[in-house]
């Protein structure tokens, strides 16, 4: 990065929105990951023109850039592998335009997933998809990482909610995709191409989403198991039985001893496993489909089911199922966070084979996840000064990403493949599919520039 580039960046972003130095670029040279990478220069960006300038920019110096927002991503996506500019979007955090009658919210990229259903919210909708980090993470980065959330059994996830984008193309061109109509067909459905593409095809500056209105009513249970097997095979069954409950959350002994230490939220620590199990809609129609919950529940000898009695209790619970990760956190030094993710059906079948894994591998491993949608997150508790430790982890989770696409799943539900998960792909997609993969980035970005080394490598000569 020579001085002329630093000069133009100055210009186009100003002298308060650039960093250069060491020490005020450590805070973005990683994310959630276990991967650091100092930048060269980090730029805070207000306007998608300024971005439009930057990659035109970028692409005449051949400069790499890496698009970044709270950098709460769990694979390594905001990492700068090749250094290159770190473009930081969470000053972008405009509300742009609100339509209750339509149910439709533009907003900028870099505002938080939180603010977005706080808005939704005073007017009686709401935004269904909620990660984990939805208090912090950025709608651009939920975009980016197809993100899904405790309500993904119901409601879906990101993709689902996505109207309209617009973009920032890797040579600089600024393009607007998808429409505000419930329905179109003008054109290739091209918006959804960038949908979970983890900034390597290009940079969403605002986006356009589907709201929907607040059910009239939730019941909220908890569901106790003295087995992992039983727990599991009930989120099997009552998919099955043809309920589609809001949500379904799975945790381990391991987990809930970890968030009972952490906070008390009253689960029960003797508990091999609890569900937190959620229905909403009409008020009887809620009622009706907890009932036929509880009879799968308690067909699959279930200690105790325990509906919560008022949204005091409710949002209790619902606090520990949110809390796990930090919870996990503070067993062991360090945690490699996986999601996995098979079908419902498969569940069981998953469970038993994360639980041998951990066995053989003498590794100590905490399960939770969204278990309605198959999307478990089985998170490996280490020590990384441990080099045999490691040696056995890594073994570990190539068996485990090994084991989902043997049961028909996926090595990712929700948290991207990044770098993380780069050497695992081609076991799932095949060859094929990765061939297609990389046409597609090369036509859009022929000179590897944007977010470069994630989801897969580029050939050296392309």
């Amino acid at each position: 990065m020579n001085a002329r580039c630093i000069t133009e960046l100055t210009l186009i972003f100003g002298k308060d929105h650039i960093l250069t130095e060491l020490e005020d670029m450590i805070a973005y040279s990683y994310d959630a990951a276990h991967v650091e990478v100092l930048p060269e220069v980090v730029v805070f960006a207000r306007t998608t023109e300024q971005i439009s300038q930057l990659m035109r920019l970028a692409y005449r110096e051949k400069i790499p850039v890496t698009p970044r927002g709270q950098g709460s991503g769990l694979s390594g996506g905001s990492v700068p592998l090749q250094r290159g500019i770190v473009l930081v979007m969470d000053r972008m955090n405009s509300i742009l335009d609100f339509d209750p009658a339509n149910r439709l919210i533009t907003v900028e990229a870099g505002l938080t997933t939180s603010e977005i259903d706080r808005t939704a919210v005073s007017t009686g909708l709401f935004y269904p998809p909620d990660p984990g980090s939805v208090s912090f993470s950025t709608i651009g980065g939920n975009v980016a990482e197809n993100a899904g959330g405790l309500r993904g059994l119901k409601y879906g996830v990101t993709k689902d909610y996505v109207k309209m984008l617009e973009i920032v193309l890797p040579k600089g061109d600024i393009v607007r995709l998808g429409n505000r109509c419930v329905k179109h067909v003008a054109g290739l459905n091209a918006e959804s191409l960038f949908v979970g593409s983890e900034g390597i095809l290009g940079i969403i500056t605002t986006v356009t989403l589907a709201l929907l209105p607040i059910p009239e009513h939730r019941e909220s249970a908890l569901a106790i198991f003295d087995t992992l097997e039983n727990a599991a095979q009930a989120v099997a069954d009552i998919i099955a039985a043809g309920v589609t409950p809001s949500t379904m959350e799975f945790m381990d002994n391991t987990t809930i001893k970890a968030i009972q230490n952490f906070k008390d939220c009253g689960l029960p620590r003797d508990a091999e496993a609890v569900l937190l199990i959620e229905t909403d809609g009409e008020f009887h129609s809620a009622q009706a489909e907890m009932a036929r919950v509880e009879a799968q529940v308690k067909k699959n000898s279930a200690r105790q089911f325990n509906r919560a009695r008022d949204a005091e209790e409710r949002d209790r619970l619902f606090e520990g199922r949110r809390v796990a990760l930090n919870a996990l956190a503070s067993v062991k030094p360090n945690l490699i966070l996986e999601d996995a993710t098979v079908v419902r059906s498969r569940l069981p079948e998953m469970v038993r084979g994360i639980i041998d894994i951990a066995a053989r591998y003498r590794i100590m491993v905490g399960i939770f996840g969204h278990a309605g949608d198959g999307n478990l997150h089985p998170t490996f508790l280490i020590d990384m000064k441990d080099r045999e430790e490691m040696v056995r982890t890594e073994s570990a989770v190539k068996e485990l990403f090994q084991l989902a696409i043997d049961l028909g799943g996926t090595i990712s539900g929700e948290h991207g493949i990044g770098i993380e998960k780069k050497p695992f792909l081609e076991n799932q997609l095949g060859e094929a599919s990765m061939n297609l993969l990389r046409d597609i980035k090369r036509t859009l970005d022929p000179e590897n520039l944007l977010n470069p080394g994630k989801i897969f490598d580029m050939p050296a000569i392309y």
